[in-house]
């Protein structure tokens, strides 16, 4: 395998001149034959996180190069703040020349911009990359009008952590919080709680991830299937938004002013455990001297919503082969490595933490190796399991302002306000939005 060295170059600034900001990510300008890197061995790729995202491009650089030693990815490193107001600009000045081969996108951000700028995407031969192999919730993201445009690539699949050490303090295993409803996770975290003074939550003030986890376990949105906001008039919110308040109303979850101090809750030990991703578990894994003290399992039912599941997402991408690509070595570099690719996975899981959507990834040895800190349990393997179960759900091409405007409604429901007018107000302000 040859050595190439590799172009990871820092965003520049968006205040720069557009032309400026771009030109040194388009080395073969719009793109005939050799795509956005200039030649026909070579990808441009955007991304964000050198740790994460980043890293996992080089690795999939090494793997293809096994087989295609002239290969050569430039990678720029471009975060998704940038990220997406770039490719906005692109596509309003249809400058589709200046896109890079490959990017990253986040998958709630994926149906808005398929559906207004369509034209930065090339679809995903269905015949190089076997969707059938990654869950269909994450699929169906980067999915428009039944057509492929994204790769899965890190894992959002929810799981609930919890300190078993503090559970066992109270008379309970991780065994009683598996396969259990929100009713029952509440009256045993009371109960924990009140021998232990820990509670087993927390998370930002006002903020709408664990609504939305709930939400998605049942398949449920915020919108319709015709992209219409539904937030007045939807009783799974109106369900989820309850079970939020109580449970921060009983105390055992505790809300906090930023990012920082949430991680900060259960890495210093106020809080026993957490909800959210599974890319949470390197925040948790922080703190050495809890390691063999936590477990994972999967996620309270919410019975009081239709098809409601124990299975949920927070979170995830997905590579994007754009308009402006070498189509053909683009999708197979994707094909052989994102989706084909076990030794990619089984490398970046250690160095990163980053598991697999790619479904055949968790039978690996490496996702089944006894994860030590979480008490010997094999984690990955479980949560590439725990992902294949998670129902679809619409995002809808305002995802964000949606999620926004429930969030303000959050914040106002705990402060005392009513319910259905918080949400008519979150309903308003979505609609505005998409006017």
């Amino acid at each position: 395998m040859h050595a190439f060295s590799k172009k990871v170059t820092m965003a520049v600034a968006v205040a720069l001149p557009l032309t400026l900001a771009l030109g040194a990510c388009s080395a073969g300008g719009g793109g005939g034959g050799g795509g956005a890197g200039g030649d026909e061995n070579t990808l441009t790729a955007w991304a964000w996180d050198p740790t994460f995202n980043i890293n996992a491009l080089e690795e999939a650089e090494k793997v293809y190069q096994e087989d295609h030693p002239d290969f050569e990815l430039e990678i720029v490193e471009t975060p998704w703040e940038d990220l997406e107001p770039k490719l906005t600009t692109l596509a309003q000045s249809q400058q589709f020349g200046e896109l890079p081969d490959i990017f990253l996108m986040q998958n709630n951000a994926f149906q808005k911009n398929g559906v207004n700028y369509p034209d930065l995407f090339s679809e995903i031969d269905t015949d190089a990359v076997d969707f059938s192999q990654f869950p269909e919730a994450v699929t169906a993201y980067s999915t428009v009008d039944g057509v492929n445009y994204g790769v899965p690539f890190d894992n959002g699949t929810a799981i609930q952590a919890l300190r078993t050490d503090v559970l066992e303090e109270a008379g309970y295993t991780i065994d009683d919080f598996t396969d259990i409803t929100w009713d029952q996770f509440i009256t045993q975290a009371e109960d924990v709680l009140a021998k232990t003074g820990m509670p087993l939550l927390s998370g930002q003030a006002g903020a709408a991830d664990t609504v939305m986890m709930i939400l998605q376990s049942a398949g449920a949105s915020l919108f319709d299937d015709e992209g219409n906001p539904t937030i007045d008039d939807n009783p799974a919110l109106d369900e989820a938004i309850d079970i939020y308040t109580r449970l921060v109303d009983s105390g055992v979850f505790v809300e906090v002013n930023s990012w920082d101090e949430y991680l900060g809750t259960f890495v210093n030990g106020s809080v026993a455990g957490t909800i959210n991703g599974i890319w949470i578990v390197g925040s948790i894994q922080g703190a050495e001297d809890q390691a063999g003290k936590w477990a994972a399992t999967n996620l309270p039912r919410a019975e009081g919503i239709d098809g409601a599941t124990q299975f949920s997402a927070n979170g995830g991408s997905s590579w994007v082969v754009s308009s402006n690509a070498n189509v053909d070595l683009a999708t197979d570099f994707l094909a052989t490595t994102f989706a084909g690719s076990t030794e990619l996975y089984d490398t970046i899981l250690p160095t990163s933490g980053a598991v697999a959507n790619w479904i055949p990834a968790g039978g690996s040895s490496v996702y089944a190796e006894p994860n030590e800190f979480f008490g010997g349990q094999p984690i990955f393997a479980d949560v590439v399991r725990f992902g294949a179960e998670v129902p679809s759900n619409n995002t809808g091409a305002y995802y964000y302002e949606g999620r926004d405007a429930v969030s303000a409604a959050i914040t106002q429901i705990i402060g005392g306000a009513d319910l259905k007018t918080a949400l008519g107000e979150a309903q308003a302000n979505v609609e505005f939005a998409m006017e």
